[in-house]
């Protein structure tokens, strides 16, 4: 069914040449003064308004139809008006643009250029109301602030429902920025220990030395410089979540601490002896390959069974269908208002651009580059220069070196396997690799193999 529009305009002439020749493609709905405007628009709920600003009784003034345009907005702050101005009220025009106009165009209307802007206008309206969906989604009590509307994150929105209701271990699995610890609040907020402590730590940022001390605390005196007496993040967590980020980090030592807290409830601290009880729902996270590091010797298979009772895969925002342009939208309206842009929005080569882009960063390369490109832009667009996205590499979207290293990786493993047909062997050989290596980076990547 073609969208509705609406065309106000007080010549007859000039209602039926556009209706004639908009007919083909729209729904078109006429009107002649504001009265027959806003009791046509309440009927059919049009999308896209165009708005002749002279009309009765006074046509000779703009200020009926200006005051049709605040009219129009108030009743619905999504549609589109466009204003067909004579070519002696531009001025006027630009007033109406300032009251929320989405363009204007000068009578007499070229109509290829009226059909234009039109297609332009429903792309948006089409691209608002994802987004407005989407954060109804959101907001509601489904989602506990989770971005995404595709059908890859559902089963991901389902499976938060389900296992925040129990008490079990979660594995949270997927690559770099792909919301991990998102879902892991997310379990939290919808658990019965919503009250209680969210406490995340990040196993791979910190020391070896000091990992043991930061998990499970320390007694005074326990070792050089432990002055106090202090509580570890596990101990903090009691009646509330722990989620340890990038599991795989923890060293064999601690891994059988953990193992025997996970088991037991109970912890000690270093340099103590009294065993202390801890009710805490325990939620993990990692974008390494588990199962390989047990057989590698790296990771313990029992830990590894006491922390995946349950296990989420997120999907890459690559494979994440129209959240793309549903999560740019979210940013882009979050960053401007931050930097005092209203109203601005993206122009159509900036959508191809976005959408086109693998998104090896995942969520948090998307974020970094829309807020990068509020800043950039200049007037009310967001131009696919602005977004500085190409193909020569990952570029400063990336918080450390590792998630760097890893796109780039991903990257020319990709161009390879596509520039030979998914063939291994001669990919191989191109990346001066072996078999077998390249085997393990894709795994180590998320690459399917097939």
């Amino acid at each position: 069914m073609n969208p509705k529009l609406l065309i106000v305009d007080d010549d007859e002439e000039i209602r039926t040449q556009m209706r004639w020749a908009l007919a083909k493609d729209y729904q078109i709905s006429l009107a002649e003064d504001r009265n027959s405007a806003l009791a046509t628009f309440r009927a059919e709920q049009p999308s896209v308004v165009l708005l002749d600003l002279g009309l009765p009784p006074h046509p000779g003034t703009p200020e009926e139809g200006l005051a049709t345009l605040s009219e129009l907005l108030t009743q619905d702050r999504l549609v589109k008006v466009v204003i067909i101005s004579g070519q002696g009220e531009k001025e006027n025009a630009l007033r109406a643009i300032g009251s929320g106009a989405y363009d204007f165009l000068s009578k007499p209307v070229d109509m290829e250029e009226l059909k234009f802007l039109l297609k332009r206008c429903f792309q948006f309206v089409q691209l608002e109301k994802e987004y407005a969906q989407m954060q109804q989604l959101v907001h509601g009590d489904s989602f506990e602030g989770m971005l995404g509307a595709s059908s890859q994150m559902r089963p991901i929105f389902e499976a938060i429902r389900k296992v925040s209701t129990t008490g079990a271990p979660v594995l949270i699995l997927g690559e770099s920025g792909t919301g991990k610890e998102m879902a892991a609040r997310a379990i939290h907020q919808r658990s019965e220990r919503k009250n209680g402590p969210f406490i995340a730590i990040n196993c791979s940022a910190i020391p070896e030395t000091l990992l043991e001390s930061e998990l499970f605390g320390h007694e005074k005196g326990a070792f050089t410089g432990a002055h106090v007496q202090r509580k570890g993040r596990i101990e903090s967590a009691s009646e509330g979540t722990l989620f340890l980020d990038e599991i795989g980090e923890i060293p064999l030592p601690l891994q059988v601490k953990l193992l025997r807290f996970l088991q037991e409830q109970c912890i000690e601290r270093v340099g103590g002896r009294q065993e202390i009880r801890i009710n805490t729902r325990v939620v993990a996270a990692t974008n390494a390959d588990l199962k390989k590091n047990m057989a590698a010797g790296t990771f313990r298979e029992d830990l590894f069974y006491r922390l995946a009772v349950v296990q989420m895969v997120l999907p890459p925002l690559r494979d994440r269908d129209s959240d793309v342009r549903l999560l740019a939208q979210f940013f882009l309206n979050r960053f401007a208002a931050q930097e005092n842009k209203p109203n601005l929005s993206f122009d159509q080569d900036a959508i191809r651009t976005l959408n086109k882009h693998s998104w090896p960063g995942n969520v948090r390369e998307l974020e970094n580059c829309i807020r990068r490109a509020v800043i950039m832009a200049e007037g009310r667009r967001v131009t696919a220069k602005d977004l500085e996205l190409n193909a020569a590499g990952p570029g400063p979207n990336f918080v450390t070196l590792k998630e760097a290293r890893e796109a780039v990786e991903r990257q020319m493993v990709q161009q390879a396997l596509k520039k030979h047909g998914g063939k291994i062997a001669p990919a191989a050989v191109e990346l001066g690799l072996s078999r077998p290596t390249i085997y393990e980076l894709m795994d180590k990547l998320g690459i399917n193999r097939e």
